[in-house]
């Protein structure tokens, strides 16, 4: 007679629960390692009610709040957060940039952080994206997401872009890439992207250059690439930086006259752009002023208020006799921050070109 084998329960239960554990952690480990970077803006905004889409109260909301509302997060990384800031995006500085910069080096140069999601204020995320692109030395991504409308909103597009934004910072190839800005589904480079809307969803385009992905069914496609150097192949180093030098942004407009342009030289502007009509125009009553504030030292650099196109060296001034310099592609708000990180390195009008060829 054969005796049947007596089965402890309890040990089994225990040994089961060990293995679920055991792969729980292996999943846990393949899934990337994300930090949440939280600034403000209208992605951390409340409205008064939920059809407010305008007129609400920006960077209300904390990272931990922020998170928790998207717990779908856990799906896709190992999320951790950290409030850097609460603010709305157009109170940021250079002294916001710095802190926020040499605080994403840090992250990434640990072994444990994959990639860092920036959330922030749309109205300035352009300037932040295109500083960082410039300052961090890294090639692990680095992904800047807002909302164009506030987390009580009906249809508030956060949450999503949210998600969208840990995607594309946790996934491999995004890695080289430069800074990215992940909005409405959309993946743009931060050296091109801009706010063309003052409240539609669609607002942040690449409108001729274009947008270099998309995000669908939880996965980021990618298309194109910028060739401009940037992150870890440029020559700026921020880590002993403690302030930038002042540059400021003269607008062009009929009737324009030199006030504006001689206030910035006379408070100690080192650099100014000159965002002319056209292809960076200078009118007849302000182009004696650019002159004598470059004899004076001040750097000037022509850009256009166009927002679109080449601006041309030597096509509406001379350049060369000037000793101007010309801003390429790059809109007025991020030449001055080109210009700023390239009076770090040198005041070579000569070498400053080359960089704004470069980046």
């Amino acid at each position: 007679m054969s005796r049947q084998k007596t089965v402890h329960y309890p040990q089994l239960f225990v040994a089961l629960a060990a293995l679920l554990f055991v792969l729980t952690g292996v999943h846990a480990q393949t899934r990337p390692n994300v930090t949440i970077l939280a600034t403000g803006g209208t992605i951390a905004g409340t409205g008064a009610t939920s059809t407010t889409t305008v007129g609400y109260t920006a960077a209300t909301v904390g990272v931990q709040q922020l998170i928790a509302a998207v717990p779908e997060l856990a799906k896709v990384a190992n999320v951790k957060g950290e409030q850097v800031f609460q603010i709305a995006s157009e109170s940021m500085t250079n002294e916001h940039w710095l802190t926020l910069g040499k605080r994403v080096n840090t992250l990434l140069a640990q072994a444990d952080v994959d990639g860092i999601v920036i959330t922030h204020g749309t109205d300035t995320l352009e300037e932040t994206a295109y500083f960082l692109d410039l300052v961090v030395k890294s090639r692990k991504p680095v992904v800047l997401v807002g909302a164009m409308r506030p987390s009580t909103a009906l249809s508030a597009d956060g949450p999503l872009n949210l998600y969208n934004a840990v995607l594309v910072a946790g996934s491999r190839e995004a890695a080289g890439k430069g800074v990215l800005v992940a909005l409405n589904d959309q993946i743009h480079s931060a050296r091109d992207v801009t706010k063309t809307n003052t409240s539609t969803p669609d607002s942040f385009k690449t409108p001729e250059l274009g947008l270099i992905g998309y995000l669908q069914g939880g996965k980021a496609f990618f298309y194109r690439t910028s060739t401009r150097k940037h992150t870890a192949d440029t020559e700026f180093d921020i880590s002993g930086i403690a302030s930038l030098p002042q540059v400021d942004i003269v607008y062009g407009y009929a009737n324009m006259n030199p006030v504006a342009l001689d206030a910035f030289v006379a408070a100690g502007a080192k650099g100014i752009i000159h965002a002319g009509v056209g292809d960076g125009s200078l009118a007849a009553r302000v182009k004696p002023a650019l002159i004598a504030a470059r004899k004076k030292g001040t750097i000037i650099v022509r850009a256009s208020r166009v927002g679109q196109g080449i601006l041309a060296r030597n096509g509406e001034a001379n350049d060369d006799e000037l000793d101007f310099v010309a801003a390429d592609t790059l809109n007025p708000q991020k030449a001055r921050i080109l210009l700023m990180l390239a009076l770090t390195k040198t005041s070579n009008t000569a070498e400053i070109q080359r960089m704004f060829y470069t980046y």
